[in-house]
């Protein structure tokens, strides 16, 4: 197992493994300046080998969850890798984040980064086809951290990779991120059943707990009296996202350190996770990471989308190539 550093113009430093092309630090500067880590993570590899979280993690074949880790395909039925409940979640057992993956770094014209690489062969967790993957992350001197994915497969299968970084922009020893200030450009959740499913409906999220169209602290209605909050134990949420194309569909401010965090998607919709299910890990220097220490913004298609016809379709077909773009844009300022 190897682990890169890119570091920027400006002095932002990211660290990542070829261990499920892990994020293992983030550095970045608040608005006086000053550097912090601002991932959560593990000073080991082997507490990531153990982990149940997803700490920073390149996540894949599909990311979040199939109902019951089954779907049928052009006549087939598929079995997946049962592991979160009765369901199928973030590409099972030995998913993409518990795989070695190739690596090799680049640097030129203002940007450097890590372009990592994975066979998934044929049958892996129950997936169809085998899947050449290709994943690229790009640290740039505007301060933002592009990750691009690709893949092709040679039958068709299933395909929703996404990032699992949790993030606490005050610094990730710093305690929860209750009072994260979130904008989301959504007007509706696909809600949940209580394992987390989607029920295939759209739901407004006008006049409720889950509206964050305009910035909003994390912690103002985390504790609503609404079903899908019970379902959750808080935000564990797929947004449908507004717009196309590559665009702007969330930004975080933190107040203490003026950091601010933009994420910029090709992708139809984010899941908004609020830590809900950290319990006490021990991380990094010493920290501990109890509920709520960290958000991950983890932009994807919808979940469960092989059983739920109305969703954009997750099919890779083979002769296509699956191409999507997300950006975590980084910079600090005082409101």
């Amino acid at each position: 197992m190897q682990t890169y550093t890119l570091k920027n113009a400006n002095g932002i430093e990211l660290r990542a493994t070829n261990y499920g092309g892990i994020i293992t630090s983030l550095k970045t500067p608040d608005a006086d300046g000053n550097m912090a880590d601002i991932v959560l993570g593990f000073d080991d590899l082997q507490s990531y080998a153990d982990q149940s979280v997803y700490f920073g993690a390149l996540i894949g074949r599909y990311g979040n969850r199939i109902a019951e880790g089954r779907f049928e395909l052009n006549g087939e039925s598929y079995q997946l890798t049962v592991n979160d409940g009765p369901n199928h979640l973030h590409g099972g057992d030995r998913g993409f984040h518990k795989v070695v993956w190739d690596a090799e770094t680049f640097e030129g014209n203002g940007e450097r980064g890590i372009v990592f690489t994975y066979t998934s062969e044929d049958g892996e967790e129950g997936y169809p086809g085998t899947l050449q993957t290709r994943v690229t992350y790009t640290l740039t001197d505007d301060d933002e951290l592009i990750l691009d994915y690709e893949a092709t497969t040679d039958q068709a299968t299933p395909i929703n990779l996404t990032q699992h970084t949790y993030f606490n922009l005050a610094g990730h020893d710093s305690g929860d991120i209750l009072g994260h200030e979130l904008m989301i450009d959504s007007d509706h959740i696909t809600p949940v059943d209580e394992t987390l499913i989607p029920t295939g409906e759209l739901m407004p999220v006008e006049n409720t707990a889950f509206d964050f169209r305009q910035a909003t602290a994390i912690g103002d209605r985390i504790d609503a009296d609404h079903p899908q909050i019970a379902f959750g134990q808080g935000y564990d949420h797929n947004y449908a996202l507004n717009g196309s194309g590559l665009r702007l569909v969330a930004s975080v401010y933190e107040p203490t350190s003026g950091r601010v965090l933009e994420v910029l998607t090709e992708e139809p919709g984010v899941q908004f996770y609020s830590g809900n299910f950290l319990a006490g890990e021990a991380g990094k220097g010493g920290a501990v990471y109890n509920i709520r220490s960290g958000f991950c913004l983890e932009t994807q298609h919808y979940p469960d989308s092989p059983n739920q016809p109305n969703f954009p379709s997750t099919i890779l077909e083979p002769g296509d190539t699956y191409q999507t773009r997300t950006i975590y844009k980084f910079s600090a300022e005082r409101r």
